[in-house]
C-alpha cells in the first residue's frame, strides 16, 4: 500500500489515551468498566431533603447507595463531587473506610466518569452533605475529559451538535428542556381533565394537506410510492370528528416544513392541535389563554414575564384585533376599502411589502400586515380578520365574505397559535381547494393540495367545530428566555460538518 492509499486517521487524544489506559487497568483487576445495573437506594436530591436538618458536623449510621458522574475530584480523589438528574452530593473517599481495592479504583477515576457509592451519610464541619465511601463501583468508564467547567462549550454550534456534552456543563440546557416538557405535561393534563381525547394520525401522507407549507418527500419501496412528512395533522384530526370518535380531541404532533432555517424556525417542529365539536374560533381564543397561562403559572410561576429584557404580561384577556384595523392603525392605510387586488398590491408595495406581483388581495393585505404590524405585537393578542384567500380551511366571516373567521396569537411579535371556525361545507371546501390547485399551478409551491377524500369525509357530516394549534417550541423559547428555537429543541437541524 502507498502513502496515498494510506486510511487517514485523526490523531489520537492523549488524554484520551490515558483514560484508555486506565480503563484496561480496570479490566486487569477484573473490573468491569461497563457493568449491567447499580442499585440506588436514593437521588442526591432526595438525601439533601431529607437531611436538611443535619447540624454539621454531624454523622449517622445511615447506609445509603448513590450514583451519578464525576464532576470535581480534589485530594486526588480524597472528595468527590457527585452529581446526578437531581443535584449534588460530595463524597469521601478514605483509606479508613475504604479497603486496597477500592483506593485502587478512586486512583483510576477521571472528572466524568459515572460510579456507584454505598456509604454512610455525615455533615462536615463545613456544612457539606457527604456520603463516607464504604465502596465505589466504577459504572461508567469516560474516555473523553469534559470542557473546562467555567466556560462549558464556548462554541454555539457545538452546544447544539453535542446536546450530550451541553447538558452535562449547563445547568440552564438542562432547565430549559426539563421546563419544555413540563409545558407539555400541563397542556396534556389540561385537556384530558376537560374531556379532550388525545389521538394519533399519520406522519407519512400521501397528500401534503392541512396548512400552506412545502414538504418533504419520500419514497415508500414497497408501494413504490412518494410519500410526504406531515405538515400538519388537521385534515385527519377532523376525519376523527366526522367519525365521533369524540367531540373534543387533541394531538401532540410532530411537523415537518421543508423551508428555511433562523431562530424562530426549525423543519421538524412540535405542535398542540386540536378540534372541539359545537364551538366556534371564539371558544378557541378563550382556550388559547387558558392554555399558555396555565403553561406559564406552572413553569415559571407568574403570567408576568422577560424575554430578552422586555417585560410581557399575559394577564387575560387578551385585546382582539382585526389585521385590516392593525394595519390602517400602522400604516393609515384601509385595505377593506380597496376595490381589487391590483389595488392592494400598489398600496402595500408602498408601505414596504416585498411582493412578487401575482398575489391576490388577501396575499397583499398579509404582506402589509406582515412587513408593518407583526414585529409590534410584544404584548399578547389575538389577530383576526384573516383574508379568505389566505385560509382555505376556515368559515367565511359572517359579516364580510373577503374574510374568515380565524385569528393568530401573537407574543412579542411571533406567531404562536392559529385558529378556525372550521370550514364543514364540502362544496365550499372543494372550491377553496381548486383555487390553491390554480396558484399552485401558477408557481406558489406552498398552496395546498386537493384532497378528495377530505371532501368526501365533510359529505358525511363534520359538525360545526373549533380548531387550534398552538406552537410548542415558540411557547417554550417565550417561558425559558431562549433567544433561538435551537435552544428549546434537544436535537435541533445542523447542516452537517
Amino acid at each position: 500500500m502507498t502513502d496515498s492509499e494510506q486510511p487517514l486517521r485523526d490523531p489520537v487524544d492523549p488524554l484520551r489515551s490515558v483514560r484508555i489506559g486506565k480503563r484496561e487497568s480496570l479490566k486487569a483487576r477484573g473490573i468491569d468498566p461497563y457493568p449491567y445495573s447499580f442499585e440506588r437506594t436514593h437521588e442526591t436530591g432526595q438525601l439533601e431533603r431529607r437531611y436538611a436538618g443535619l447540624a454539621a458536623g454531624a454523622e449517622t449510621e445511615d447506609k445509603v447507595r448513590v450514583a451519578g458522574r464525576i464532576r470535581a475530584m480534589r485530594n486526588s480523589g480524597m472528595f468527590i463531587d457527585l452529581h446526578d438528574a437531581s443535584g449534588k452530593i460530595q463524597v469521601f473517599c478514605h483509606k479508613d473506610v475504604l479497603g486496597s481495592e477500592d483506593l485502587g479504583i478512586v486512583r483510576l477515576l477521571d472528572i466524568g466518569d459515572l460510579i456507584g457509592v454505598e456509604g454512610l451519610v455525615r455533615r462536615t464541619p463545613r456544612g457539606e452533605l457527604t456520603v463516607n465511601a464504604c465502596q465505589v463501583t466504577v459504572l461508567a468508564k469516560a474516555l473523553r475529559p469534559l470542557p473546562e467547567k467555567y466556560h462549558g462549550l464556548a462554541d454555539i454550534e457545538l452546544r447544539y451538535r453535542q446536546r450530550y456534552v451541553d447538558l452535562i456543563m449547563s445547568s440552564q440546557s438542562r432547565v430549559t428542556l426539563l421546563r419544555r416538557s413540563r409545558v407539555i405535561a400541563v397542556m396534556r393534563n389540561y385537556l384530558a381533565e376537560r374531556g379532550y381525547v388525545e389521538v394519533e394520525t399519520p406522519m407519512l401522507h400521501a397528500i401534503a394537506g392541512g396548512a400552506s407549507a412545502k414538504p418533504f418527500v419520500t419514497h415508500h419501496n414497497t408501494l413504490d410510492i412518494d410519500l410526504y412528512l406531515r405538515i400538519a395533522p388537521e385534515l385527519h384530526l377532523k376525519r376523527l370528528l366526522v367519525g365521533g370518535l369524540a367531540e373534543k380531541l387533541f394531538e401532540i404532533n410532530r411537523c415537518f416544513r421543508n423551508e428555511g432555517l433562523s431562530p424562530r424556525h426549525n423543519p421538524e417542529f412540535t405542535s398542540l392541535e386540536l378540534y372541539e365539536a359545537y364551538v366556534d374560533y371564539r371558544a378557541m381564543m378563550q382556550l388559547t389563554e387558558e392554555l399558555v397561562t396555565a403553561a406559564a403559572e406552572a413553569v415559571i410561576g407568574t403570567l408576568r414575564i422577560s424575554y430578552g429584557g422586555t417585560e410581557i404580561d399575559l394577564s387575560v384577556p387578551w385585546p382582539r384585533r382585526s389585521m385590516a384595523e392593525l394595519v390602517h392603525d400602522v400604516a393609515g392605510i384601509d385595505f377593506l376599502a380597496l376595490p381589487s387586488a391590483e389595488a392592494a398590491r400598489e398600496a402595500a408595495t408602498s408601505i414596504g411589502a416585498a411582493l412578487t406581483g401575482a398575489e391576490n388581495w388577501g396575499q397583499a393585505l398579509e404582506a402589509a400586515f406582515a412587513a408593518r404590524v407583526e414585529d409590534t405585537l410584544i404584548q399578547p393578542v389575538h389577530v383576526t380578520g384573516f383574508p379568505r384567500e389566505i385560509s382555505p380551511l376556515a368559515k367565511a366571516d359572517r359579516h364580510d365574505p373577503r374574510l374568515v373567521e380565524r385569528f393568530e396569537t401573537y407574543i412579542y411579535g411571533w406567531e404562536i397559535a392559529n385558529a378556525f371556525s372550521e370550514l364543514t361545507d364540502p362544496e365550499d371546501q372543494r372550491e377553496r381547494f381548486v383555487a390553491q390547485m390554480k396558484a399552485r399551478a401558477a408557481g406558489d409551491e406552498e398552496a395546498q393540495p386537493l384532497d378528495e377524500d377530505y371532501v368526501t369525509a365533510l359529505e358525511y357530516g363534520l359538525p360545526p367545530c373549533g380548531g387550534l394549534g398552538i406552537g410548542i417550541d415558540r411557547l417554550v423559547m417565550l417561558l425559558t428566555d431562549s433567544p433561538s428555537i435551537r435552544d428549546v429543541i434537544a436535537f435541533p437541524t445542523l447542516r452537517p460538518r
